[in-house]
Order: C-alpha cells, then sequence, then structure tokens
C-alpha cells in the first residue's frame, strides 16, 4: 500500500492553516493550532488536527495524534488509513502519487474499492473545511425562516457535508457542519429503488430512537416527508428517506454508500436530535450550496410576501381567488390533476378575516421556479389557527399554487 496522508494534506491543508477553537457557534471541524486535541472532541475535528500536523510535516507529532484517535475511536476506517499512511510516511516508501490522492495498483478487490472511497471521504472532509461558507451567509434557497423556525438543515450532497443553522438575534447562524454519506447511484430521486437523494425542500416529520429501529439505523433516524406534495405531483416515486446513524460496528460510510438517505455517524446525529423538532424544521438537499447574504434575499422575500397578501385578500371569494390556484403544470406530461379544491374549501370554511403569521418561504427551482410556504392562518380576533402549506410554481404566466393543505 502506498502512503496518502502526506501529500494529501500538503495539496489540501495550507502551511500553517488552522482555524480557531470550536467556539460558542459550535461548528463541527475547527482545529486549533495550541496542542493535542482530547477524547472528548469530536473524532472529524482530531482527525483534521492530525492533517494540518501532516501538512506542518510534523510528522511525528501526527502519528501520535492518530494512535490516541484509532485508540479512542477503533471504528474510524479513515483515521486507521491515516495512521496507515504515517507508518509507511515514517519507513520512507512513499510513492505512486498524483494530485494529492493516493493511486494504488489496478485492483478489482474489496479492498481496493474500499481503500478508495475511504480517501474520497479524507478528500471531501478536508476541502469542506477549506471552503468554509462566508461568515453570516447562508443557502439560497431560504429565503425567509420566522424565529419560531429555530432550526434549518441544508444537505450539501457535491460536498457530503450538512449544515445546522439556529436563530440567534433574529438571524440564521450556521452552527455546525457534519460529513454525511448519500445515495450510491447520486442524487435527484425519480422513483422507486433508484438509490438516489432527493434533491428539494422538505420536512422532518418524526423522531425515531435507536429503540425503536434497527442497529443499521444507528442511534436514530429523522424522517423526511419524501416524497412531499409537489414531487407527488410530477409522478416522483419511493419513500422512507431518512437522516439516521450508522450501525454500532461503524463510525462513517462511504460518501456514496446509501440506498438514498443521508447518514450520519452517530454522535452527530444524537447532536442533531437532541436539537431539532419534528414537523418545524425544514431540510433542503442540493447539489451544491449557493452561499449568498441574507441581504440579497430582500428583494424575493418582499415579492412573496406581497403575492401571499393578494391571495389572502381575496381568500374568501371564490370568483377571484381560483386565479391563485393551478389547474395543471402547464408542460409537464406527468402532471396529476390539482389537488386544490378552491371552490371546496371556500364552501367549508367562514368567510372570516384572516391574519398570516409566522411565514416560512423556501425557495427552489426544478425546471421551473418553485416556492414552499408555510404560515399559521390566524382568523380575527382568535389567538391561534391552521398552519397551512402551500407549494407555489411559476409556470412563466405567473406564480399558481399547485398545492394546499393544512400541516398542523
Amino acid at each position: 500500500m502506498v502512503a496518502g496522508a502526506l501529500l494529501l494534506a500538503q495539496a489540501i491543508v495550507p502551511a500553517g492553516w488552522a482555524q480557531a477553537d470550536e467556539g460558542s457557534d459550535g461548528r463541527s471541524g475547527a482545529v486549533s493550532a495550541a496542542g493535542p486535541l482530547t477524547a472528548a472532541q469530536s473524532p472529524e475535528r482530531r482527525l483534521i488536527a492530525v492533517y494540518r500536523l501532516i501538512g506542518e510535516a510534523r510528522l511525528g507529532e501526527a502519528l501520535e495524534q492518530a494512535d490516541a484517535l484509532v485508540r479512542d475511536v477503533p471504528n474510524f476506517r479513515l483515521a486507521h488509513l491515516v495512521r496507515g499512511d504515517l507508518l509507511t510516511a515514517r519507513r520512507g516508501v512513499l510513492s505512486g502519487f498524483a494530485g494529492g490522492v493516493t493511486r494504488t495498483a489496478p485492483d478489482s478487490s474489496d479492498l481496493a474499492q474500499q481503500s478508495e472511497q475511504i480517501r474520497q471521504e479524507a478528500v471531501l472532509r478536508l476541502l469542506a473545511l477549506q471552503d468554509m461558507p462566508p461568515p453570516g451567509a447562508v443557502p439560497r434557497q431560504f429565503v425567509m425562516l420566522p424565529a419560531s423556525t429555530r432550526h434549518a438543515i441544508a444537505v450539501d450532497a457535491a460536498r457530503s457535508r450538512l449544515y445546522l443553522f439556529e436563530h440567534r438575534s433574529g438571524k440564521l447562524a450556521l452552527i455546525e457542519s457534519h460529513y454525511v454519506s448519500i445515495g450510491r447511484a447520486g442524487v435527484d430521486k425519480r422513483v422507486e429503488g433508484d438509490q438516489r437523494t432527493p434533491l428539494g425542500v422538505y420536512f422532518i416529520t418524526s423522531k425515531l430512537s435507536d429503540k425503536q429501529l434497527k442497529d443499521f439505523y444507528g442511534a436514530g433516524a429523522l424522517p423526511l416527508n419524501y416524497p412531499n406534495e409537489y414531487d407527488r405531483r410530477i409522478g416522483r416515486t419511493g419513500s422512507g428517506i431518512w437522516l439516521h446513524g450508522v450501525p454500532s460496528e461503524s463510525y462513517a460510510r462511504a460518501p456514496r454508500e446509501t440506498d438514498g438517505c443521508v447518514v450520519l455517524a452517530n454522535d452527530d446525529l444524537r447532536r442533531i436530535m437532541s436539537t431539532v423538532r419534528a414537523r418545524q424544521t425544514p431540510v433542503v438537499i442540493v447539489e451544491r450550496i449557493d452561499w449568498v447574504a441574507p441581504d440579497s434575499l430582500d428583494g424575493e422575500r418582499r415579492q412573496v410576501l406581497a403575492l401571499l397578501e393578494g391571495w389572502r385578500g381575496v381568500r374568501w371569494d371564490p370568483s377571484r381567488a381560483v386565479d391563485f390556484y393551478a389547474t395543471s403544470l402547464g408542460d409537464d406530461d406527468k402532471a396529476q390533476p390539482s389537488r386544490v379544491s378552491p371552490e371546496r374549501l371556500f364552501k367549508t370554511s367562514r368567510p372570516r378575516p384572516t391574519q398570516l403569521k409566522e411565514v416560512s418561504i423556501l425557495a427552489w427551482h426544478d425546471g421551473r421556479d418553485l416556492l414552499v410556504v408555510t404560515f399559521g392562518e390566524v382568523p380575527q380576533g382568535a389567538r391561534s389557527g391552521a398552519v397551512l402549506r402551500q407549494y407555489w410554481a411559476d409556470d412563466g404566466n405567473g406564480w399558481k399554487i399547485v398545492h394546499e393543505g393544512v400541516v398542523g
């Protein structure tokens, strides 16, 4: 076996590179230039510290920390591989290396394939930390999230990375990021069994503890509402897309090794499960996150709020409100008849003025611009009301509601 940790670190980790130690924002993966990391700190942070030492050619210290890491987390395959590379480097037999990624002799064995998968995991972990989002930036899809939405999740499939946000002082703050594994066939799930991870806007529907599941799912699971109503509308099939953990004998899975779920290390999943709320936490899965400044979304936010206000203003007038609802998706042959029946809604609801509160706006693009809008519809004089979710689509002739339903 040829060693790859040394050149991989030198290729990706700049000389002297270090970030501030993990602070109040709790970002996973930040490393300190100070002394050895302890067993209480995350395995990923400890691994990145080893890579930092390698990048600085401090191989003896790197091997000491790698030894401690594999002792404390014996099921962390990547840590074992890094340690093996360091032992090989110490014997002075580095060779066969190109572009910072180890090249082994052609070999179709399972061992060679596993080795390549683990090295790809190393590349993704390091690149994600090198290419951290700008401070204060949010994913382009987060047009508006009220303070009552305490947390939001974004998954960057290309980077195999999950980002957890929290509302702090009226703003979304990135508080954690974690390595994840996605579908064997990549992303953009279309049909049952295609082993792809869906792209889109989803919500955590419940929490399942490890006591409710087989060991395969690890520390637990957070099911998502795939297929959502838009997915169903255009004919996407499948089910059982979860955020979940790994079997007890594993620390992490290869970057593409699931049947479509998003899979995290058990410790990372436990932190998320103890933090987020079911039914209230959005999960946006994208091929690659487009990070933007929140202020850059102001114009789109105002436009959507004006659209909602227009709908609210004619909410109880069937002859006018019907113009806000789509009956088809135009150029999509798979489009099903509209699930929204405004006339029925109006006949069974009392025509009482309402206010829209706690508005959440998530944007998406899937051949057409889409909006997933959730809000409380509170009748005048009441303290609470139904929580509605609407799926809006722009078919080129303006925005129309393609599905509307009560979610709480």
